[in-house]
């Protein structure tokens, strides 16, 4: 799993520009999922989701600064343990000092984060700022950026991992979490020029952003992003795509590590995703922490030619509770009940197998008004933001992705449109099983209280309030 990689900048998902020579041939030898998606946009409430097999909002996994309810929750890697496999992680998980859930950790460690649950929601008034991010003067080549020295480290641990002799142990499961081409947009010289000059900016059309959202006004102003220059919007992009090209790359020394015992690779179904996107000043935004196709839409591939014919596609909607259901389907573990999402096997199987096409995201942290939620449905997006306060009433965005793949033209308020809004928010509802305003009213409640830890503070953990 890497971190913050846009599907869309990747060979396999059509990209000419792009050289990810090594996901791209794994692609070939399994199934890649056009139309997948986070259940968060953002770093610890995604990876929580997948480690938990459960929407958010069934977990209260709010942002950056939250960990799971229950230390022993029956978490993926427990599930899997149960079933006779060994879990291990060796990368990022944005996991809390003091917990693994399950994993057994390799090569260094990588989650030292101290998560205190605290945060806030921004008023719906702010709406500028004050400087633009000192992140976009971080924008350059070089060989000693933080994300570049973590995911050396990753692919050191991983591979050193698969160099030892696992053909008599028990079966493995092996999580290997890269920070790649999340921030810093720090990559070295050579893969930055492979793609300067060569990535066009983004296209706003005349009027769009007065038409956002509020939340995404606020956010906007929140992450000090509004009016980045044009050569900044540039060279962030091209060096974007270079960290994207720099990860497919130590990818590949895993997959080789693998491959290098050909009696563990016959029999090992390899994975590849992402815990959200990158919005790459699309929609004059940047990070995550949106619905639009390049924050909450992700790379996913999943390969194992013993079972799965190389080379195929499907098309419908799904997200990474539905990832979390596979894996464990494929492993032939047993799911909890109450964990979301349904098993995608029965449609890798066979492609004409009817599939729910249907997938749901959620956001309730920071630098944003107040919280929202996406549901996905064939050609058809659909947001709802949740009340702010009795001056600024729900938000809701609906978009033909067919005739408008951009997601510029909001048909929320079209006459035409209005049983179709109704009919996917009535689904949205069913599916998280709750009222989202009610969830924003309680994910409020405790960000402003917060954990109330006494353990203290270990000397090498981390805070991070930004993502």
């Amino acid at each position: 799993m890497s971190d913050e990689h846009n599907h869309s900048v990747a060979g396999y998902y059509g990209n000419t520009v792009i050289q990810t020579p090594n996901i791209d041939a794994l692609a070939k030898q399994g199934i890649t999922f056009d139309t997948h998606y986070c259940n968060s946009p953002l770093c610890a409430p995604s990876r929580l989701s997948l480690t938990a097999g459960k929407y958010v909002s069934h977990v209260d996994a709010w942002g950056l600064t939250s960990q799971l309810p229950d230390p022993e929750i029956a978490s993926l890697p427990r599930v899997l343990n149960a079933a006779g496999y060994k879990s291990f992680l060796c990368g990022k998980q944005h996991y809390d000092y003091n917990r693994r859930y399950g994993f057994t950790e390799v090569g260094g460690d990588f989650n030292n984060w101290y998560q205190t649950g605290l945060g806030r929601r921004r008023p719906p008034t702010y709406l500028e700022q004050k400087q633009l991010s000192p992140r976009f003067q971080g924008f350059h080549p070089g060989n000693r950026g933080s994300t570049v020295e973590h995911d050396r480290r990753v692919t050191a641990g991983a591979v050193e991992f698969l160099s030892q002799d696992h053909a008599s142990d028990e079966p493995f499961f092996l999580f290997v979490g890269y920070l790649a081409p999340h921030f810093p947009l720090v990559v070295p010289e050579d893969y930055w020029r492979r793609y300067e000059g060569k990535v066009e900016n983004p296209k706003i059309p005349d009027g769009f952003l007065d038409r956002l959202p509020l939340n995404y006004k606020v956010q906007r102003a929140g992450f000090e992003e509004i009016g980045v220059p044009d050569d900044v919007v540039r060279k962030g992009r091209e060096l974007y795509y270079g960290l994207a090209n720099w990860a497919d790359n130590e990818i590949g020394k895993v997959l080789a590590a693998l491959r290098a015992h050909p009696e563990i690779a016959e029999n090992t179904v390899i994975i590849y995703s992402s815990d959200h996107g990158e919005n790459m000043g699309e929609h004059s935004m940047w990070w995550k922490n949106c619905m639009y196709e390049q924050s909450s839409r992700v790379p996913l591939v999943i390969s194992w030619p013993e079972r799965w014919k190389g080379g195929q596609r499907r098309q419908g909607a799904s997200s990474h509770v539905d990832l979390v259901q596979t894996v464990v389907d494929i492993a032939g573990a047993h799911a909890p009940d109450d964990w979301n999402g349904d098993s995608m096997t029965r449609w890798m199987d066979h492609d004409k197998t009817a599939w729910k096409d249907f997938a749901v995201s959620e956001y309730y942290a920071h630098n944003t008004a107040s919280g929202y939620v996406m549901c996905r449905a064939g050609d058809w997006k659909y947001v709802y933001h949740t009340v702010i306060d009795k001056d600024h009433p729900a938000e809701h965005e609906l978009y033909n992705l067919a005739a408008d793949p951009g997601e510029f033209t909001n048909l929320a308020a079209d006459p035409k449109h209005q049983a179709r809004l109704k009919s996917m928010h009535a689904r949205l509802l069913k599916e998280v099983a709750g009222d989202p305003d009610e969830t924003e009213q309680r994910s409020r409640r405790q960000l402003s209280q917060g954990y109330n830890r006494t353990d203290p503070r270990p000397g090498n953990s981390v805070t991070d309030n930004e993502g």
